[in-house]
């Protein structure tokens, strides 16, 4: 995926501004599966790094539910989906990153491949970093607990992809990642397409619009 050199210079100016203003600052990154947000956020802090300030992304994928949970509750067939998420952990996780203290914050991160599962505590946030990026799908969304997330974050965008675009990368990753063509398209047709609706009708809340390719 090509990362536009010019889109990634302003919004590591929009970033650059509000951090001017205030000793950290957490942006959101929202956008329907397959949209990019992965690469538009390691792009974002690759840049702010680069002009001198400190950056960390953190991404919401962190709290996706053990796989044995999901086995338990019904919902391994769906995951992804927004009710296959520790909601409210996040929710902790960005008020202790919106007013840190002198402590390393460390949060989990979702490791894809042969183990598709989450891994607590693997990515430090250190106290003294000034920008905090976290990206997901359901940033969004206006039901508990998820609506608490807009007011823990000091502005939160919207990636806006071409459908079919996203649907093949989503399709492409789904493969990579070990899955048989025909289930990586199950789940691109089904669930990955369902979760997509729900956060497109969040797309009128964002502060920005970011439109990607």
């Amino acid at each position: 995926m090509t990362v536009p050199a010019a889109t990634i210079a302003t919004l590591r100016e929009r970033v650059l501004a509000l951090a001017a203003r205030r000793p950290r600052v957490l942006v959101g990154v929202v956008g329907e599966p397959g949209a990019g947000k992965s690469t538009l956020t390691a792009a974002l802090a690759e840049a702010l790094r680069a002009a001198g300030v400190g950056a960390v992304v953190v991404p919401m994928d962190g709290f996706h539910l053990a796989n044995s949970e999901l086995e338990r509750l019904g919902r391994a067939d769906r995951k992804g989906a927004i009710d296959t998420f520790d909601g409210a952990g996040y929710v902790a996780l960005l008020r202790r990153l919106r007013d840190p203290d002198d402590d390393v914050v460390y949060a989990p991160v979702y490791v894809r491949g042969a183990l598709e599962s989450s891994l607590g505590s693997a990515l430090p946030v250190p106290p003294d970093v000034p920008v905090v990026v976290t990206e997901g799908n359901y940033l969004l969304v206006d039901a508990p607990p998820w609506d608490r997330v807009p007011a823990l974050l000091d502005e939160t965008w919207y990636v806006d992809v071409d459908p079919e675009v996203r649907r093949r990368r989503l399709y492409e990753r789904h493969v990579a990642n070990g899955k048989t063509p025909e289930r990586a398209r199950a789940f691109t047709d089904g669930s990955d397409e369902t979760n997509a609706a729900l956060i497109r009708r969040t797309r009128d809340r964002a502060d920005l619009v970011v439109p990607w390719s």
